[in-house]
């Protein structure tokens, strides 16, 4: 009738969403300075998903080419957005920045992987999930 079972432990609150949004501010707020604020929105976009792809791949975070990694496609991505020409129309940025941004996402999930795979081919699989 009556359900006594012990409560559950609950697990910590995850921030990483806040701490993302907090982090994509300052940029946002840079171009919004500059006058650029669409190119600013669409930054945050492409930056966020790829922030996300970096917290779902974190416990890789103690090895140096998840790092050289991250670091690698960043800096392949920056000048990306200061040479293409982005749009200065009507429809609005996230028309046009979520297909990019989902791109970075699968991009950079897929570079981890492949760097993952390359560099850990000699260790056990047990060291990965640490």
């Amino acid at each position: 009738m009556f359900d006594y079972e012990t409560p559950k432990e609950q697990k910590p609150t995850d921030w990483s969403g806040t701490m993302i949004g907090a982090m994509l501010l300052p940029v946002l707020f840079f171009f919004i300075y500059i006058g650029k604020a669409e190119l600013g929105f669409t930054a945050c976009i492409v930056l966020a998903m790829f922030l996300i792809a970096v917290r779902l791949r974190w416990k890789l975070r103690k090895h140096v080419w998840f790092w050289a990694t991250i670091v690698l496609i960043l800096a392949l991505h920056v000048p990306l957005l200061f040479i293409v020409r982005w749009p200065e129309t009507n429809v609005p940025t996230i028309v046009y920045s979520m297909p990019l941004a989902t791109v970075e996402f699968l991009l950079m999930m897929g570079a981890i992987s492949l760097a993952q795979k390359v560099f850990s081919m000699g260790s056990s699989p047990d060291e990965e999930d640490e």
